[in-house]
């Protein structure tokens, strides 16, 4: 990804035609369920209380801890997440003043965007395509706990509760406090207690970050709140409430005072108007989320912070508890460290540190949960900002980032958490239609196709949730968007979802069928020429000519596409005849060769290199992974397999951290697991100035120069991804065990909830580096083949059932 150009605002553009396009296609039928900030029935309570203690060995690879809070200047490297995959907020836990940065998934501004520049591409810029923005700073402040007056401090994220606790003590008094994002009841929590003698005295602020006034109310149930609308007609509003015990809380202007409480409870909501309906320009006329916000505080306060802690972690554990792993036992000294100082030992003396690094894994998990449910899917940032500028608009890249971004949740036994990327999607897909319909074939677009044809939907590199695209037409955008989505049918085996989605297929390869020329090319070995289909002009992201024909980009993600899209009409039985068109194009689709100056695997239809050798983006190696068409198990001709080899050697082990996570999903492909567990280690390295690596909150940072890193959340998605696909390969049909088993993790280990292509999911257990026991059971497949080495078994399984076997391994 490259800092986009920037551009001048453009007027907000008419959408008659966008209206007319959803009406007619009766768009509304296919988007699906996608809650925004809505009112929802009284939440299921758990009848028995979740157990709130860990033991020590689950402890050890699901709850972090430091020993000092977050500084105010640095919340996105040092706060830590919360999240109900709608409301998100950055926690800083600081004893005197707890700050929390608050977030909503649909807070953006900009709008459609789709009058183009003089370059025949989308503006890109905060005042037209918009960016995803904070929606509140909350501040809970304790004048008589400054961190100068206190002793013995810790705080917490346990990822397996989902909470964040901090304690110290004051005058002998110990003081303790949570916070989490509740998905039953829509809204966050602190709560703060002691353990006798002691109280809390103070205020709580709500303040808006866009020029809103807050107020308070003392009548309906006290609390604060505040509302607001953007130029782009999207409303917003946040509220908060609190009681004690053993105090007075009371509204005090625009603040709640409490004093002298032996306990606090603050509860917190906000959202937006925001809508997944192109018809009504994805708003809700008729939200008031102000009100709302309020009426959903209220309603939480009505109950216990007891009980509103039981009812989260039962949710939160219900999900996060599919999936278990362990790489092995870290040492005594290790396990005595706080977080950040094992992630500085780890790199400073090389030391394995395997339940740091299953916690790392695990802590992807948590984002996950946390950050894509019920609402829009993870951007750039996922849900969690320190203010209103994000890099690249928080937005939603397609040329990797976000399909990075999922890349773990079907394998990390979080398929429900997928949903939201489809969803999206969906809900973008009139308006992703409508504006290739206008705006595609204009004569300033340097992607036109050059047949003159145009037919079914494409992309921009940057998409935002009104509809609207930034930066350059990506035309192979639309090919790799449907192909993650179709993966997740391969794991999943939900035919619902593949009818959903088998529109926005069809519409894909209608668009390649008016897009695709014919060339002819000469086969180096024989001589013979022939006559294949290939891309019109594109660019190879992000990097090479502007304007090549036939990348091995586009000539990879199409050929996928084609496919997939023949399964899907097998599967469900429909369109047979356009099927059968689809196969014929993709018969005869140019694949790339191996060049016989370079060795590498052609990027572009030259034998030439045209673009940066180690350049971060794998983009000709989409079929080695995330596709597999390309794989070391003899169905490639060997020599591709060693022209993607000797490219991706190329290509280096140094990058950001998502290029770093796709750079070992292609060696673990490749089984090279020394390669593979080494660029996970470069992703832990401590950030440091900004550098690429993790921040002290395991938030990957980007460094984009001079000193400067951010936060991007895809490494910390992408890496997790990488580290299973280390320990089970699969495709449809067959399951692999431990094919890039670094020997870091070999002695022994474990993971459970493994999903796998096909259908099932793996419960795998080794030694030794070799498996022990795997135990498969079906979610939807029948037939799969799992195999370790040269042993294989062939398993057949009703959906539902389950079976153990033992002898792979021996």
């Amino acid at each position: 990804m490259d800092t986009p150009r920037p551009d001048s605002p453009e007027p907000r553009p008419s959408r008659r035609g966008l209206l007319s396009f959803a009406a007619a296609g009766g768009a509304l039928t296919a988007l699906g369920g996608l809650p925004a900030f809505t009112a929802s029935a009284a939440p299921r309570r758990p009848v028995d209380s979740p157990m709130l203690a860990a033991s020590e060995d689950e402890s050890a690879t699901t709850r972090l801890w430091w020993q000092a809070p977050a500084d105010d200047r640095s919340m996105i490297a040092q706060g830590l997440p919360v999240g109900n995959g709608r409301l998100g907020a950055l926690v800083g836990n600081d004893p005197g003043r707890e700050r929390l940065f608050l977030t909503d998934a649909t807070m953006w501004t900009g709008d459609l965007n789709s009058t183009l520049d003089d370059d025949g591409q989308f503006p890109y810029a905060r005042e037209n395509f918009g960016s995803f923005t904070l929606l509140a700073e909350l501040t809970v402040d304790i004048p008589d706990h400054d961190l100068s007056a206190v002793s013995g401090y810790r705080r917490t994220l346990d990822l397996r509760q989902g909470l964040v606790t901090a304690s110290y003590v004051r005058s002998g008094v110990t003081y303790r406090r949570q916070v989490f994002a509740s998905a039953p009841d829509d809204v966050v929590v602190l709560h703060f207690t002691q353990d006798g003698g002691g109280h809390y005295t103070g205020g709580i602020s709500l303040d808006g970050t866009h020029g809103e006034t807050t107020t308070g109310t003392q009548s309906s149930g006290q609390h604060a709140s505040f509302g607001g609308e953007f130029a782009n007609r999207l409303r917003y509003g946040a509220a908060v409430t609190a009681y004690g015990s053993g105090g007075t809380v009371a509204v005090d202007g625009a603040r709640i005072s409490f004093r002298n409480c032996r306990s606090l409870t603050v509860i917190v909501a906000g959202g937006t108007n925001y809508a997944p309906d192109p018809a009504t320009g994805y708003r809700d006329p008729s939200l008031d989320p102000r009100r709302l916000a309020r009426t959903k505080v209220l309603d939480a306060a009505g109950h216990s912070a007891t009980t509103l802690l039981h009812t989260h972690v039962a949710d939160h554990r219900g999900l996060f508890e599919r999936m278990d792993v362990s790489l092995g036992t870290s040492s005594p000294l290790q396990r005595g460290m706080d977080t950040w100082e094992r992630i500085r030992a780890r790199y400073t003396d090389g030391t394995p540190d395997p339940e740091l690094e299953a916690a790392y894994l695990q802590f992807g998990r948590y984002l996950m949960i946390a950050g894509s449910r019920g609402s829009l899917p993870l951007n750039l940032q996922g849900l969690w900002l320190d203010g209103n500028d994000p890099d690249w608009m928080g937005d939603y890249h397609t040329d990797i980032n976000l399909q990075m971004n999922y890349w773990l949740a079907d394998r990390a036994a979080l398929s429900d958490c997928f949903d939201a990327f489809t969803d999206y999607c969906l809900a973008q897909l009139p308006s992703w239609t409508e504006l290739t319909r206008t705006h595609f074939n204009d004569p300033r677009s340097r992607y036109r196709n050059s047949t003159g044809k145009l037919a079914g939907w494409t992309v921009a590199i940057s998409t935002n949730i009104h509809g609207g695209m930034g930066w350059w037409w990506h035309p192979a955008g639309n090919a790799w968007l449907c192909n993650s989505l179709y993966e997740h049918y391969e794991f999943t085996q939900d035919r619902a979802h593949l009818a959903r989605i088998h529109p926005m297929l069809k519409g894909a390869c209608e668009f390649w069928e008016a897009r695709l020329l014919t060339t002819t090319v000469t086969d180096p070995a024989t001589g013979e020429q022939r006559d294949v289909l290939v891309a019109d002009s594109d660019w190879s992201p992000e990097h090479g000519p502007l304007d090549a024909k036939g990348i091995t980009y586009a000539q990879e993600l199409v050929w996928a596409l084609f496919a997939n899209y023949r399964t899907a009409c097998e599967v469900l039985g429909r369109d047979t005849a356009y099927a059968r068109t689809v196969a014929d194009l993709q018969r005869r689709l140019h694949l790339p060769g191996v060049s016989p100056k370079t060795g590498w695997l052609e990027e572009w239809m030259s034998p030439d290199n045209l673009g940066e050798t180690t350049h971060r983006h794998l983009s000709p190696l989409v079929q080695l992974f995330p596709g597999d068409r390309v794989r070391p198990d003899g169905s490639t001709p060997e020599a591709v397999v060693e022209g993607a080899t000797a490219l991706l050697t190329a290509r280096g082990m140094e990058s950001f951290g998502w290029a770093n996570a796709w750079r070992a999903l292609c060696w673990a492909r490749l089984k090279d697991a020394d390669k593979a567990y080494q660029l996970v280690v470069n992703n832990l390295r401590p950030s440091t100035d900004g550098s690429n690596g993790t921040a002290p909150n395991l938030f990957d940072i980007y460094e984009v120069g001079q000193g400067r890193g951010i936060f991007q959340i895809d490494g910390n998605f992408g890496t997790p991804a990488a580290m299973i696909e280390m320990l089970v390969y699969s495709r449809p049909g067959h399951v692999e065990l431990l094919p890039a088993l670094p020997e870091a993790w070999a002695a022994s280990g474990s993971i459970t909830g493994v999903g796998v292509r096909g259908g099932f999911t793996v419960d795998l257990r080794w030694r030794d580096g070799r498996p022990t026991e795997v135990t498969v059971t079906s979610v939807g497949g029948r037939t799969t083949t799992v195999a370790y080495g040269e042993r294989s078994r062939k398993v057949t399984l009703s959906p539902g059932r389950s079976v153990t076997l033992r002898d792979l391994g021996r």
